[in-house]
């Protein structure tokens, strides 16, 4: 199981610095993502993929389970009030509850991108002023020692646990 370490770094160079003993950690480099404000340019650092700085995955989520609902509920309908002439069975319910998941899926995805990821709120009012909000995913056992790790070597380095699922900080 692993562990996602959220902390904050209050300037660029020291979010290089951070990167650079993480991965002498031997902390892999695709275990480290880093989110700042748009005109900072991330060249040292490892920037976060757009699932971790977006909605992307909540939004696909909701967007298919309700299209998918949505989908059954309109086969249901048509198969209990068919359209003239037309004879409706099983087959018709599950298409239009697949074709509704994907739909909804679709368009709900749409959206998501645009908007910042809602899991992350917490530190948004941080990195407008300027900090990097810096995600390193642990092995669960070696989470103590990372964190060890960073209040050594960078002490400006604000420090929050949150496991890979679940959003629940408990400051360090």
């Amino acid at each position: 199981m692993k562990k996602r370490l959220f902390f904050l770094a209050p300037s660029l160079e020291s979010a290089e610095r951070i990167t650079k003993d993480l991965q002498q950690a031997q902390i892999s480099e695709d275990d480290i993502s880093v989110i700042a404000k748009q005109d900072l340019t991330l060249e040292d650092v490892p920037k976060a993929p757009l699932q971790q700085r977006s909605d992307l995955i909540p939004a696909l989520e909701r967007g298919v389970a309700l299209g998918g609902v949505a989908g059954l509920l309109a086969g249901l309908a048509a198969v209990a009030f068919p359209p003239a002439g037309l004879a409706l069975g099983g087959g018709a319910v599950l298409a239009l509850g697949a074709a509704g998941a994907g739909i909804g899926g679709l368009g709900s995805t749409l959206m998501g991108v645009s908007v910042p990821n809602s899991r992350l709120d917490e530190f948004q009012e941080a990195i407008g002023r300027g900090e990097l909000l810096m995600l390193v995913d642990v092995p669960d056992e070696r989470s103590e020692a990372v964190q060890e790790l960073i209040r050594r070597t960078h002490p400006e380095a604000e420090i929050a646990s949150v496991d890979a699922d679940k959003i629940s900080l408990t400051a360090s």
